[in-house]
């Protein structure tokens, strides 16, 4: 017997090719017949997976939710999420993921860029000098930044959108210790 994951892959993959056939999703696919009338079976019943969406923001974040769908019709759930990539899936789930060319909400609301002991560009859950480093980027010279810039690093500088975040990496990458292989 097929799982419900498989019957999905198997149902999208019609879909996609153009290939529709009668099928009895509980026999094998070596079962499977294609059809003059080139019709898809409706299920009697909806197909319940669960979804788990993988957001990887710019600054280096990531989050995840999961929700449990219920799928009637295969071409209207593949539609919800074709701006999504497929990157994993089980028995039990479907993980897709989708880069988001933003800053996450957690930098949004706390995130500070900062460097750490060793020099090296970072945004932090907070003020550097208390808290966590959320993402690393590469190291500076601290002995070519101005005073003001090093002292504004030390305290941290605040990330409130993309157009901040993209200033400050901009504005550092001239500082870039470059390694020499």
């Amino acid at each position: 017997m097929m799982s419900v994951v498989m019957k999905a892959v198997l149902a999208f993959t019609m879909i996609c090719c153009g290939s529709f056939f009668i099928v009895d999703l509980n026999q094998s696919p070596s079962h499977v017949q294609a059809s003059e009338e080139k019709e898809l079976l409706i299920p009697e019943k909806p197909l319940e997976l669960t979804i788990k969406l993988k957001r990887v923001y710019i600054d280096g974040e990531e989050s995840e939710e999961t929700l449990t769908e219920t799928i009637w019709a295969l071409e209207d759930f593949w539609a919800k999420y074709e701006k999504w990539r497929l990157v994993d899936m089980s028995e039990d789930y479907l993980v897709f993921e989708k880069k988001v060319n933003d800053i996450s909400p957690l930098s949004k609301m706390n995130g500070y860029f900062g460097i750490t002991e060793d020099g090296t560009l970072s945004i932090f859950n907070g003020k550097p000098e208390e808290s966590d480093i959320i993402q690393s980027f590469f190291q500076i010279d601290v002995k070519k930044l101005e005073s003001k810039q090093h002292q504004e690093l030390l305290q941290g500088i605040p990330v409130k959108s993309k157009k901040d975040f993209d200033k400050v990496v901009e504005t550092m990458k001239k500082y870039e210790v470059k390694k020499e292989l």
